[in-house]
């Protein structure tokens, strides 16, 4: 299995169960253990996002290798699977930065609604990764600089 992928599959999985333990902290009332461990959720999303989009670009996204039968219901979840991370990500930022900013009343309300998405992400992404690489052989790889240079 390639090593990237699998680092970054791990950081959003970190992230997710940081999540998770960060919303128990809250309705346990630890509002400061809550805040760090949300700062190191995000911290590890962010780690994701930096190892996924260095792949991308430098070396580039791989092609589903699975049978061409099943080629069209990969395409699908993933294309639900990016919508989700987009509109996850987004409602990250904001909830982050409701919190930092100490808008704490909207913070909690787009809060449990982020980490429900994020969830989900964190799922979908997973899939993905075990369709790509452990389920299926990768199919072909071309990284966006080549894409973009047509070398």
């Amino acid at each position: 299995m390639p090593i990237l992928p699998t680092i970054s599959t791990a950081f959003i999985v970190i992230s997710a169960i940081l999540v998770a333990i960060g919303w128990i902290l809250i309705v346990k009332n630890k509002p400061k253990a809550h805040k760090k461990v949300m700062i190191a959720a995000a911290i590890s999303a962010l780690l994701f996002f930096i190892i996924y989009m260095s792949r991308t670009i430098f070396m580039g996204n791989t092609s589903f290798g699975g049978p061409e039968n099943l080629k069209i219901y990969y395409t699908i979840f993933l294309v639900f699977h990016i919508v989700l991370a987009t509109t996850g990500a987004i409602f990250g930022l904001v909830t982050l930065y409701l919190a930092l900013k100490r808008k704490i009343s909207k913070h909690r309300k787009i809060g449990p609604v982020t980490s429900i998405i994020w969830f989900f992400t964190a799922i979908t992404g997973v899939a993905v990764y075990l369709l790509l690489y452990v389920l299926f052989d990768g199919g072909k790889t071309t990284s966006m600089i080549k894409a973009i240079l047509g070398f």
